[in-house]
């Protein structure tokens, strides 16, 4: 195992410190004012080397900072007032740190060349001296003394960008308290103009740049958390901005994205909604203003949004899961970006949905939704048409009181037809339901699988290289995970137990280490890991290695997906998280 041994790691970054073409892995240890080195190897990550920084970290930059073309490390730390630097031998290990002051609480850093010398600098952000640190740098990893440049109350974030066209970098920073953005124009020496501050409103959240009125200069969107809109500041070119316009979106706006929703090569705006319970899309007319938004709908308290096409039409639609209206929305786009109805799917006869899975059960060549109902102990089977719609919800009991909490599906009795298994929390078993290739199933109350303790998670794969899948079963609040083999006859044999981290809590397949054998991957919620069980094609497995990825104050489904960015930016390629 490999733990980090931190109870709040709150940034990561990763880069090929070593250089062997593999990503390594920085985490920030807010608690311990450490950082911890996770060197990448082919068949996974060498035990963490510890770097003490400042005193209570809280943001990580990487760039090559000493032109040895060997990646450096930045670090900003908030309770110390200062910058950590910390120099690469290129070999995966570090120099002891050289500590340069900034300002009060150093919330965020930034890395670019501010004096066009070639030579990369460090900006700073200081929430509570209210101002921005600029480092310039030697070019041999060592900067001269700050120079700070006053901004707005309480500087959250800080961004570099060229705003008036000149070459040279400039500095934006969103002002969470004073309600604004600062503009810090850039002489090409390092030195800056002094702030020009442009109102936004309640509580600038979120930050997003682009030129969303075609005509080549950078302008700048901002989400408001507390006044419930978007303020588009447009740029002139010559660093200056027109005053915000505003645009509503939904209450307490969380995040904001720009692209090109409506494929008509203008930017839109798209705004996630935490406490209205919806989606704003803001379309752009090209010339940086923006049609009313058009609010959609979703569940309460939405906690996973997928974007992509789900209809085959190539446009992008919007895909939520709702934790607590028990069904799943879909949002379909037509051609001018708009939404063209919305799908609930299974909006009636199932409760407190679990678990979804999509797979084609009945050999029509359409993706079928299979969804995991704990409250109303059934599982619900919604078969696509291949046009955007669904037949309406069928259900499959799983008996009383059984709450199921996940599914796999796969071949487990190796007829070539996909078959479902579903882990009952409420009556601690795994029911085997049979396909027969037309959406049919068979329970095989017979050949279920008993615990001790409630399963909490499932995944299915084929270990053994037997064309039939087994499962892999990890428990609630248990330490290690199951593996069943399958009969002919969907049964399973006597499982292999293997230990895994504190509270497994989501488990993925895929070929982690590229040797043609599936490897699994474990999140542990207590234990604040990931647990990568290698296969050895025989349905055995490699007892555990392990690395942290800690993630402070997010829900769970927000850690796996920064699970799944760590993971896929070290190149270990998943099949799915």
């Amino acid at each position: 195992m490999y733990p980090i041994g931190s109870s709040s790691s709150i940034s990561v970054a990763v880069g090929d410190f070593n250089k062997d073409h593999r990503l390594d892995i920085v985490v920030v240890n807010n608690d311990t004012g450490t950082i911890d080195i996770l060197v990448g190897r082919y068949e996974g990550f060498q035990n963490q080397t510890r770097y003490s920084v400042g005193s209570s970290p809280e943001s990580v930059s990487i760039g090559d900072v000493n032109n040895d073309t060997r990646l450096d490390i930045v670090v900003a730390n908030w309770y110390s007032n200062d910058v950590s630097v910390l120099l690469g031998y290129g070999n995966g290990s570090f120099e002891n740190q050289t500590k340069y002051s900034a300002g009060s609480s150093p919330s965020s850093v930034a890395i670019g060349d501010v004096n066009n010398d070639t030579q990369l600098d460090i900006v700073v952000a200081n929430s509570w001296s209210h101002d921005v640190s600029v480092l310039l740098g030697y070019g041999n990893g060592s900067f001269e003394n700050q120079t700070r440049y006053s901004v707005g109350s309480s500087p959250r974030s800080v961004s570099i960008g060229d705003f008036n066209n000149d070459t040279r970098l400039d500095i934006v920073v969103a002002n969470w308290h004073s309600n604004d953005v600062s503009v810090l124009l850039g002489y090409g020496n390092g030195c800056f103009e002094t702030q020009t501050r442009y109102s936004a409103a309640s509580y600038p959240q979120s930050i997003a740049i682009g030129d969303v009125n075609n005509d080549t200069r950078l302008d700048i969107v901002v989400a408001n958390w507390d006044s419930n809109d978007v303020s588009v500041l447009l740029g002139y070119g010559n660093g200056s901005f027109e005053n915000q316009t505003r645009y509503s979106a939904g209450y307490n706006p969380s995040s904001v994205a720009i692209g090109d929703v409506n494929n008509d090569t203008r930017l839109d705006i798209v705004v996630a909604n935490w406490d209205s319970n919806d989606v704003s899309i803001l379309l752009g007319y090209g010339n940086g203003s923006f049609e009313t938004q058009t609010r959609y709908s979703v569940g309460s308290f939405t906690q996973s949004v997928a974007i992509g096409d789900v209809n085959n039409d190539t446009r992008l639609d919007i895909v939520v899961a709702n934790s607590f209206r028990n069904h799943v929305s879909v949002l379909l786009q037509y051609n001018r970006g708009m939404i063209t109805y919305e799908m609930s799917l299974a909006p009636s006869g199932g409760s407190s949905l679990r678990y979804v899975v999509i797979g084609d059960l009945n050999n029509d060549s359409n993706l079928d939704i299979i969804l995991a109902n704990y409250g109303t102990n059934n599982i619900g089977v919604l078969f696509g048409y291949g046009n955007d719609s669904f037949e309406n919800q069928t259900m499959l009991n799983t008996g009383t009181n059984s709450h199921p909490i996940s599914i796999a599906i796969g071949d487990f009795n190796g007829d070539c037809e996909v078959d479902i298994a579903v882990a009952n929390h409420g009556t601690k078993h795994v029911d085997m339901m049979l396909g027969n290739g037309q959406g049919k199933f068979a329970i095989q109350t017979s050949y279920e699988i008993s615990f001790d303790t409630p399963p909490l998670v499932m995944a299915s794969g084929d270990f053994n290289n037997d064309s039939r899948s087994e499962i892999a079963v990890a428990y609630d609040g248990r330490d290690h995970m199951d593996i069943f083999v399958a009969y002919n006859h969907g049964s399973f044999e006597t499982q292999k137990r293997y230990s895994v981290g504190s509270y497994p809590s989501s488990v993925a397949i895929g070929d982690v280490n590229n040797d043609t054998r599936l490897d699994i991957v474990v999140a542990n919620a207590a234990s604040n890991d990931v647990s990568v069980l290698l296969g050895y094609g025989n349905g055995s497995f490699e007892n555990q290695t392990s690395r942290t990825v800690l993630v402070l104050f997010l829900d769970m489904g927000t850690v796996l997906l920064e699970i799944k960015r760590c993971i896929q930016q070290a190149q270990v390629r998943l099949d799915a998280l």
